[in-house]
């Protein structure tokens, strides 16, 4: 059984609205120093607010690249990531291009990933690529997954949580079954109580992206008595 403490080092806490605040992101941190989550996933511009308000808690500080159509070019994609680690960013979350992926580009999408997979290794920082699956078949995933597997960001992840469905257990499934120990999947999108995110867990998911994050270790509190 997954500890709370194991279980909070999972969590990607999460703030990816347009009208979000300073003062929200300020909670935010503080919410994710005090219970020692993995990261703050956020858009590209606060990055250097949260990366100052994080400093030295060992929180890491993600942005959100293309987020969340991911109908940039790469080199608009290339130009975002950059900026983003200059301006501190330990994580990368990129939206890859659904469209050239739906047409079966897959030469587009194996040099997109290349390309940012590149600069996050160059940097040291963790690139994870985003495929709203929501909108893509089994066999698109497949695809893209085996991509990934043969390029190796660190993580694949199912959603931006801003699509038409967010993350399913048979998606973890069989993203993690295609990339096998060679990347890590992350589960986003629709991951609001205990039981969700322990299914995702179960199914491979290593990372969560949540904004629920608060209330699932309160869930966990309550029923596992800790």
């Amino acid at each position: 059984m997954i500890s709370a403490k194991e279980l909070a080092a999972m969590f990607d806490h999460t703030n990816l609205k347009a009208f979000a605040s300073e003062q929200d992101f300020e909670l935010l941190c503080r919410e994710a120093a005090e219970n020692h989550f993995a990261m703050v996933a956020i858009n590209s511009s606060p990055v250097a607010l949260c990366k100052r308000l994080l400093e030295g808690s060992g929180v890491h500080v993600g942005a959100a690249i293309s987020f969340p159509l991911g109908q940039t070019t790469v080199e608009t994609k290339v130009f975002e990531t950059e900026n983003a680690i200059q301006n501190g960013a330990d994580e990368i979350d990129y939206v890859l291009n659904v469209g050239e992926l739906k047409q079966g580009n897959l030469d587009y999408i194996r040099r997109e990933m290349e390309s940012i997979v590149a600069i996050c290794r160059k940097n040291r920082v963790i690139c994870k690529v985003i495929f709203e699956n929501c909108y893509l078949t089994q066999d698109e995933i497949r695809s893209a997954a085996q991509i990934a597997r043969e390029v190796g960001p660190d993580f694949i992840k199912t959603s931006t949580g801003f699509g038409t469905g967010g993350a399913t257990v048979e998606d973890v499934r069989l993203m993690k079954e295609t990339v096998g120990d060679k990347v890590r999947v992350k589960a986003a999108g629709g991951i609001r109580d205990l039981d969700t995110c322990l299914a995702m867990i179960e199914a491979g998911a290593e990372r969560i992206g949540t904004s629920s994050s608060l209330k699932i270790l309160e869930e966990y509190n309550q029923r596992f008595g800790v």
